[in-house]
């Protein structure tokens, strides 16, 4: 069988180069009767993937949709009085709460409201990786970072900039 394979590859490599051997106008290839009922095999579902409408590109947040920014020197003190494996963790819950009081982000929601979604608390990783950047056991005693709210509700956390 391999060497049945290597003849109709011999053969197919032939075909290729004969054609390209002929002016553009000729390089027109006959399908085989093969080729033929692989097309009509193939699913139909790639046409429509075809014609699905593209997704506009994402803009980013941070230029267009910043409704108020703000910026915080969250202190971690709090975090250190945790045993050692838990304070990067406690950390993390303290600038997550930090930043809900202070960002106004907890919202009662009415009974009308419960269908929408709720705004959302977003910590990038440049902070995640502040905080666990000298391990689990010694997280910063503050950190200074910049809280952006956009015109949906949700609150972004970066790191500050060193001015």
């Amino acid at each position: 069988m391999a060497e049945e394979e290597k003849e109709e590859a011999q053969n197919a490599e032939d075909e290729e180069q004969e054609l390209s051997a002929l002016p553009e106008e000729e390089n027109v290839k006959e399908e085989t009767p093969v080729e033929e009922e692989a097309k009509e095999e193939a699913p139909e579902e790639e046409k429509p993937a075809e014609e699905e409408e593209v997704k506009p590109a994402r803009k980013k947040k941070e230029e267009e949709e910043i409704v108020e920014e703000r910026t915080y020197t969250i202190p971690l003190q709090k975090a250190l009085v945790r045993p050692p494996k838990k304070r990067a963790p406690r950390a993390m819950q303290l600038i997550k709460a930090f930043v809900t009081k202070h960002m106004k982000l907890e919202m009662k929601v009415s009974e009308e409201e419960e269908e929408e979604e709720l705004p959302q608390l977003i910590i990038s990783n440049e902070v995640n990786e502040k905080i666990w950047g000298r391990g689990i056991e010694k997280p910063p005693r503050r950190i200074r970072v910049r809280a952006a709210k956009d015109k949906d509700g949700n609150v972004t956390v970066f790191l500050a900039e060193a001015a």
